[in-house]
């Protein structure tokens, strides 16, 4: 049974912004993880000699360690003002 969250859940909480976008960077995690080793896995059986899985894999790396950086370190999870007047 997934956990439930004690109140509604919206993007001005703090504590669920910060679970949103970690629950986000580990969806990326597993798209690279699972898309690149597929496409390293086809290479590999074909005997490639293509060099685009390198370029696919060290660009999308780069921008999944941006990502993480984002998440971890810069990203600030404080009270936002109420919208409601």
């Amino acid at each position: 049974m997934p956990p439930r969250w004690s109140r509604v859940p919206t993007r001005n909480d703090p504590d669920f912004r910060r679970l949103d976008d970690r629950m986000t960077f580990a969806t990326h995690v597993a798209a690279f993880v699972a898309f690149n080793s597929g496409v390293w896995f086809f290479k590999l059986l074909k005997q490639s000699d293509a060099t685009w899985p390198l370029y696919l894999t060290a660009i999308w790396a780069a921008i999944f360690f941006g990502h993480g950086i984002y998440v971890f370190v810069i990203a600030k999870y404080e009270d936002l003002p109420s919208s409601d007047g």
